[in-house]
């Protein structure tokens, strides 16, 4: 009788061996396309905060009266690289837009773009 009970344990055991390389083949792309997709994600919030900390800089150096160009190249230099950075004035208050394509997947219909506004800085002595 324990011969009988052993014979179909030993053969389902057997054939049971290539579902988990067929479920390996199955699950693992789909693992791989998700960690692709959250680095992704990781380095397209990194490329938002990088616009954010150069559109700061360049409305605080437009606010100090710097020149034209040295507010654009402070933007620039926070910015992602080949990220497009437009200065203008509005009043009494400058206003810096840092546009950047997203990283990696650059043929995608979306860009990173974030802009900061600050107020004109009175020049020191010019009264209150």
């Amino acid at each position: 009788m324990r011969g009988c009970e052993r014979g179909p344990a030993v053969r389902s055991r057997r054939s049971d061996r290539g579902f988990v390389t067929a479920e390996t083949a199955v699950v693992l792309p789909v693992l791989v396309a998700f960690v692709m997709t959250l680095v992704w994600g990781l380095l397209l919030v990194a490329a938002q905060i990088q616009c954010v900390d150069a559109a700061r800089t360049g409305a605080r150096a437009a606010a100090r009266h710097d020149p034209a160009d040295a507010v654009v190249e402070a933007a620039r230099e926070a910015a992602p690289r080949g990220a497009r950075v437009s200065v203008s004035r509005e009043g009494d208050r400058f206003r810096v837009v840092v546009v950047a394509e997203p990283p990696v997947l650059r043929g995608l219909p979306f860009e990173v773009r974030e802009e900061a506004v600050a107020s004109v800085e009175r020049a020191a002595g010019g009264g209150p």
